[in-house]
Order: C-alpha cells, then structure tokens, then sequence
C-alpha cells in the first residue's frame, strides 16, 4: 500500500501536495525514457504515494505512455490527470490556439491518447492573445459540463486574464513557474498571488525545484545533454 502523502485541494478534490510533473520522461530533457523506463518510473511515482500527476499534449508522446501505464495497471480512477492543451501543433503561423472550436477537438485526442473518458483538469497552456479568454474559457466550461473534464485550469496568465476567466466558469488551479530562482508570482505588482487567493484559485507550482538545479545534480548549462533544453534557458 502506498504511503498516504500530505494533500491540498484543488476544486473540491483532495490532491497530494507534491505533484508529478511527467513531461520530462518524454520531451526537452535530453534523451526521451523508453516505454519501459517510463512505465518503471510511473510505477515508482504511484507507490511513492504521489498521485497528482500532470502531461500534455505537447509532451511528445507523453500521453499515450500514460494511457499503457493506466491500461496496465487499472489504476486510473487513484490518480487526480492533469493535461493540457493550446500550445499549436505543427503550425508555424500559430504558436497557441485557444479557439473555441479547437478545444474540443484538443480535448477528444488527449482522451484517446490517455484512453480514459475525463481528466481532472484540463490547463489552457498558454494565454491566446487573439482570441478573448471569455471564448476560450467558455469552451472549456463546455466540457465540464459534458463530463468530460472535472476542473478547468489556466497557465501562465495575468491576474486580470485570471478574474475574467473565472467571471465565466470557476478556475480551479493556474499553473506558474514558482521556485527559489523565479518568485514572480509573488510581486504584488503582478497581484496574482493576491487574485487566485481572493478567488479561491489554487496555485499550482511548476519546476518547482528549478528544473533539476536545486538537487545539487548540475552545476551549470554544460551539465546537461546538448539536446536538453535547459542548457538554453537562463534558470
């Protein structure tokens, strides 16, 4: 039995403090795991007892390895499934898309990848600055209301993009880079730890321990694989 984690609430639901970000099993952090690697490590996470796990579908294939882990195991309905979408694929003219009628079609392809009917909550990855957040927001809601997604999410948004989202469907959670090395969101310039307190908007941190560099692994950029992309990026 794996060992019962401290908990936080997102939305209504109860979810392990400390999340599992998977994106790094597939995508930008050098060499991609083999299935058999990630199905191991996916296995270590879940009796480590932490099962609020994040992916998205600009992981690569991320999300099918995932969907073999939930196939194998029978384990689905034990963890809180975050993905995401809007971050464009293929598309060099767009680099996020937050169309309304884009959403549900990002949407059926994350649940046939993962081979589960809803996730948990579902994160618009980026802001679309063409299009209205009422819009994107109101596809979301949408399938919350189809049953298909419990919670919706936004990352990486302004405080003011935060209150008109929410005007229109309770956000849940916005995701935010959070660390000792990036402490943005707590500039009460920016406010928006103010609005998602304000809100009841949970903050969900990513690279929480600077991508690697608190644990004492890497030093600096050459510690890394010449194709992981944390060579590229100044933290």
């Amino acid at each position: 039995m794996p060992p019962t984690l401290p908990t936080r609430k997102i939305g209504n639901a109860n979810v392990t403090a400390i999340g599992f970000g998977a994106m790094g099993i597939s995508a930008y952090y050098g060499r991609p795991m083999s299935d058999e690697e990630g199905l191991k490590l996916l296995d270590a996470v879940y009796e480590s007892g932490c099962t609020n796990w994040d992916t998205s579908d600009v992981y690569n294939d991320n999300e099918l390895l995932l969907g073999k882990w939930f196939k194998k195991t029978g384990k689905r309905n034990e963890i809180f499934l975050a993905t995401k979408f809007s971050l464009a694929h293929g598309d060099p003219n767009r680099a996020v898309n937050g169309d309304p009628e884009y959403v549900p079609k990002a949407l059926e392809k994350s649940l046939s990848r993962l081979g589960v009917e809803y996730v948990d909550l579902y994160y618009s990855h980026r802001v679309d600055q063409t299009v209205p957040i009422e819009l994107t927001v109101g596809a979301m809601a949408k399938l919350v209301h189809a049953g298909k997604v419990k919670y919706i999410g936004l990352s990486e948004c302004s405080s003011e993009t935060l209150r008109r989202a929410h005007a229109v469907h309770p956000i849940a959670a916005v995701q935010v880079e959070y660390s000792p090395f990036t402490l943005d969101v707590e500039d009460e310039k920016i406010g928006l730890l103010k609005t998602a307190r304000e809100l009841g908007v949970t903050i969900v941190a990513y690279s929480p321990i600077g991508r690697g560099l608190i644990t004492g692994k890497y030093k600096g950029p050459e510690d890394f694989a010449e194709d992981d992309f944390r060579r590229t990026v100044p933290r």
